[in-house]
């Protein structure tokens, strides 16, 4: 009872300061407006008289009067409009939580339609949050395909067995695929061919989307824009049967994050996406996928992070990839697997760091690629390119690839293998290669004719001394 008089106290507080403010406002009005018609047309005030100072006293109190309804209408007309809002996205959410995946599904087209048809981005943001938190719901794939609503598992705990039950969303699988379908349909730019994916009339593409911890299932964001603020991948795992697909996303948010992100078996398929907000990172992200692809993708931006990602499928490949951030960083990333290719990308910004990764694929190419110079910023030039402390092992080729910038540094590598610089141009104002950690199989342009080696090239003499062994 307290808190509900101290709710009304305060609605008659808002509405006395807002028919206030009216008031003032159109007293306001009318005295620039006799201001300018004396200043310009040149109107002189005269002394009225009984009849006449009734007649204006009898105006200003009607005009007050009407501002007064005005503002009371309004304002009933919204306190309705949020009232029946609260009721419509009530009576969704309780079909969202319903036994009877049929109704659950009912439910995801009715939050949709209230977005679709909310007057404001505020309400339309809260229908996506309701959406992104089920699909944050816990959720085991294996579990969700089934119809059943319970299993039991029996577990050793304190020296005896404990038989545990747990609960089950039956068929939550085709639920959350749903939700997937229609939240990318309404992020969906409009198709380009008649092959493209459906589509909504009405975007969400500025709306935040989390997705912290959710569970995707074949997930198809091909030709999606996420443009709101935050766009949050953090923690989430990709699965299924068919593949992950991200094809020409186009991701314009300020902050986007697969930070710690893990994709499973399925193929993972990121070409021609483009990330063009200030910060996009792959942190610590896991792809177990066979193949994981951002062929023709474009990094753009503040940073662009794949820092201690890992890539352990059977095939990696960023060709033709362009990186354009202030920094580019696969700093202590692990590239594993039987293939994986950079050949012809670009990697702009103001540095770039491969700092302490980790190549061990059975073949890695960076043919033709290009490290260093102008990045997508022309104003930016490339001060470092850092290799320091990296592993090569493998077959690894720099063939015809460019090492520009102003520093290239792969000082205190580990070169074990066959890691070839054969055909590489070093256009770089200094490249270090001091102190490896080891120094097989290495191969250069100049290894016959040291007199052929770019003196920006260190150090002298020539080959690298292996880094001295600390002592016992």
């Amino acid at each position: 009872m307290r808190w509900g008089r101290l709710g009304d106290r305060m609605r008659r507080a808002a509405l006395f300061f807002a028919v206030s403010a009216v008031v003032l406002l159109g007293l306001a009005l009318g005295a620039v407006t006799w201001w300018l018609l004396r200043l310009g047309l040149g109107v002189q005030a005269e002394r009225p008289n009984q009849v006449q100072l009734t007649a204006i006293a009898l105006a200003v109190l009607a005009g007050i009067g009407g501002a007064v309804a005005v503002t009371v209408a309004y304002r009933r007309q919204r306190d309705l409009e949020r009232g029946r809002f609260a009721e419509l996205i009530g009576g969704a959410v309780r079909q969202l939580g319903d036994e009877d995946p049929a109704v659950r599904i009912a439910g995801v087209y009715a939050v949709a339609v209230i977005a679709d048809e909310g007057a404001t981005p505020r309400r339309r943001q809260q229908c996506v949050d309701v959406l992104c938190g089920y699909l944050r719901l816990p959720y085991e794939p294996g579990d969700g395909s089934n119809h059943l609503v319970s299993r039991s598992e029996s577990i050793a705990e304190s020296g005896s067995r404990v038989e545990r039950v747990f609960h089950i969303r039956r068929d939550d699988r085709e639920v959350r695929r749903t939700i997937v379908r229609v939240i990318a349909e309404h992020l969906r730019r409009a198709p380009q061919d008649s092959w493209s994916r459906r589509y909504s009339d009405v975007s969400w593409s500025q709306c935040d989307f989390d997705f912290t911890g959710a569970v995707f299932d074949d997930a198809d964001f091909q030709g999606v824009e996420f443009g709101g603020r935050w766009t949050l991948f953090v923690g989430a795992r990709f699965v299924g049967d068919l593949r992950t697909d991200f094809q020409r996303a186009r991701f314009s948010g300020r902050h986007v994050s697969f930070h710690g992100a893990v994709f499973g078996e399925a193929p993972a398929v990121f070409d021609r996406a483009e990330f063009r907000g200030a910060h996009a990172g792959f942190d610590e992200a896991i792809f177990k996928s066979p193949q994981t692809s951002f062929d023709d993708a474009v990094f753009a931006g503040v940073r662009t992070g794949f820092t201690g990602v890992r890539f352990v499928g059977a095939e990696t490949s960023f060709r033709a990839a362009r990186f354009g951030a202030e920094l580019t960083s696969f700093e202590g990333a692990t590239v594993d697997g039987e293939r994986v290719s950079f050949g012809h990308a670009v990697f702009g910004g103001a540095r770039v760091a491969f700092s302490g990764a980790h190549f061990c694929a059975a073949s890695i190419e960076f043919d033709e690629a290009r490290f260093g110079g102008q990045g997508l910023r022309r104003s930016k030039s490339t001060r470092e390119v850092d290799f320091a402390r990296a592993q090569f092992h493998g077959a690894v080729t720099f063939a015809r690839t460019v090492i520009g910038g102003r520093v290239a540094d792969f000082s205190a590598c580990d070169f074990f293998g066959d890691v070839s610089f054969a055909g590489a141009r070093f256009v770089a104002g200094q490249i270090r290669f001091q102190n490896p950690t080891a120094w097989v199989g290495v191969r250069f342009d100049w290894d016959d004719v040291l007199t052929r080696k770019p003196v920006a090239v260190q150090p002298n003499p020539w080959p690298p001394a292996l880094e001295s062994a600390p002592e016992a």
